[in-house]
């Protein structure tokens, strides 16, 4: 198939262009940088200038492709309204451009806030509806396009997809620790966060292209939940750090911005996804990954 990936050089993106070229598939990936576009190049991948704002080129691309993968997101915290439009103008772009077409739309999306006191799962409905929501509402956006004759797929991932080189979540925390000398959990550190290692995360993408029905919600979790007090001893030992509590009413503060996700219950299983595409998770877990030095200072 021709795929065109958004995020294509990104932290997800990057191992699943790898995974579809060697697969066989012929990929075009949009650039917004001149390294990013040096380094798709070099693979192999037909480059595209632009980036999320760049409705133009993402029209373009999914226009000439047999199948379009949506990993790109701003992830702008301080402003998520704007990453939200973004977000949403790019699915309602790709899904006008498809309509009709019975071609293949995987997009990105998360497992946070799916379900209250227990693990969230594949039939979990999205709580995110409308442009002003989390993400601009993206997931049943896609999902609606199935209706409009688009094969659209969503592929949830966890709040930490690790690994080595990881710029994401848990690389953020461990900056924190060692700026501030000790490794905090909120509160008693019971509540989990699920997480995926890259490698797996983008062998889930390469099936569910291959496999994934229409309407599919696929989780990319390999770990249902790892605590955040786990989380930080590990980053302790990591750094040679104190390992402390922070208090409920303290988090935000001594996290900043992430501290509200860090308190946050992240869990949710796979076992529907596994079966429907046959995916075994095999990288490292999240703690195996942190104990080795994924998150030592480069």
């Amino acid at each position: 198939m021709r795929v065109f990936v958004t995020g294509a050089s990104g932290w997800i993106g990057s191992a699943t262009v790898d995974e579809l070229l060697a697969a066989g598939h012929e990929v075009s990936g949009l650039a917004r940088s001149d390294a990013s576009a040096a380094a798709l190049a070099a693979k192999g991948v037909d480059v595209r200038r632009g980036d999320l704002d760049d409705l133009d080129s993402i029209r373009d691309g999914a226009a000439a492709a047999d199948a379009v993968v949506h990993l790109a997101n701003k992830h702008d915290f301080d402003n998520p309204a704007v990453s939200n439009a973004a977000e949403r103008a790019a699915v309602q772009t790709i899904g006008d451009t498809l309509a009709g077409s019975g071609r293949r739309f995987l997009l990105a999306a998360g497992v946070a806030g799916l379900a209250q006191g227990r693990p969230g799962t594949e039939d979990d409905v999205s709580p995110s509806h409308g442009p002003d929501s989390p993400r601009g509402g993206s997931e049943n956006l896609a999902l609606e396009l199935v209706e409009r004759d688009v094969h659209s797929v969503s592929l949830r991932f966890p709040p930490t997809v690790h690994g080595v080189a990881d710029h994401g979540f848990i690389a953020t925390i461990s900056g924190i620790a060692r700026e501030r000398g000790v490794s905090g959990f909120p509160g008693d550190g019971t509540n989990s966060w699920s997480a995926v290692h890259r490698s797996d995360a983008a062998k889930l993408v390469a099936l569910a292209l291959e496999k994934a029905p229409a309407g599919a919600r696929l989780h990319a979790i390999a770990e249902t939940g790892v605590t955040t007090r786990e989380i930080a001893e590990a980053i302790g030992r990591a750094f040679d750090l104190p390992v402390a509590s922070i208090a409920t009413e303290d988090v935000v503060d001594h996290f900043g911005w992430i501290g509200t996700f860090f308190a946050m219950d992240g869990r949710a299983t796979s076992a529907a996804t596994r079966e429907l595409l046959g995916w075994t998770p095999s990288g490292p877990t999240l703690i195996e990954d942190i104990d080795a030095g994924a998150y030592a200072p480069r």
